[in-house]
């Protein structure tokens, strides 16, 4: 019997217009007190129905957390073969307090496998700002026999981090996949992995840096 987990996912936004130009050159900033709110406004993709996946953004203001309810990618055992491949565009609006502008400097990806030994399973995702070119895919290959929680981090150094650009509104995207591989284990039997979790527990956490915008 397949084992399930569900990702948090939850997004806070504040309704506030940026009056500053850009990010100032300075070091970056502590997280903002105002509340930061983030709103899902498009979900894609054969792992996330509309719907199957939630945000929500940590009390300080720090990062927000993804939650997915029906993230699983699946082979052998009889699986077709279109269950071996599984991904998810969210595009999230973003709201931030005025003057304040936010990268992502940081995300923990927490997951379940079960790979029977020889199959091989793979995290990849990647993240962008609207109209901003496509962050390169982050990949984290797990080779089985895997039968527990899996992590994957992926970290971005501050002087290559990508800011939001100040006084626009621009959706932040991200793009996730899950793939499950038979590789050298027997057809037979079937190996997954799910961002999904039955009770919450197992989230994805987005970490934000923050800056304070140059005024005017």
């Amino acid at each position: 019997m397949i084992k399930s987990l569900r990702i948090g996912f939850t997004a806070a936004a504040v309704t506030a217009t940026l009056v500053t130009l850009g990010p100032s050159a300075g070091a970056t900033a502590s997280a903002p007190l105002d509340r930061v709110t983030v709103d899902v406004a498009t979900v894609n993709g054969s792992g996330c129905r509309p719907g199957s996946a939630t945000v929500a953004v940590s009390p300080d203001n720090s990062a927000f957390t993804v939650t997915y309810s029906e993230y699983l990618a699946q082979a052998g055992g009889g699986a077709p073969a279109v269950e071996g491949r599984k991904n998810c565009l969210l595009s999230l609006v973003v709201h931030v307090p005025q003057g304040y502008t936010y990268a992502i400097a940081k995300v923990d990806y927490r997951g379940f496998g079960s790979l029977q030994p020889g199959a091989i399973g793979t995290q990849k995702a990647s993240y962008y700002f609207q109209g901003m070119s496509q962050t390169a895919y982050r990949t984290h290959r797990f080779d089985g026999a895997l039968d527990d929680n899996w992590q994957a981090t992926d970290t971005t150094g501050i002087e290559a981090l990508a800011w939001s650009p100040c006084g626009e509104q621009r959706n932040f995207n991200i793009n996730t996949e899950l793939r499950a591989e038979v590789g050298t284990s027997d057809p037979s039997k079937t190996s997954f992995m799910a961002l999904d979790s039955t009770d919450g527990s197992i989230n994805s956490v987005y970490h934000f840096s923050w800056k304070q915008c140059a005024r005017r």
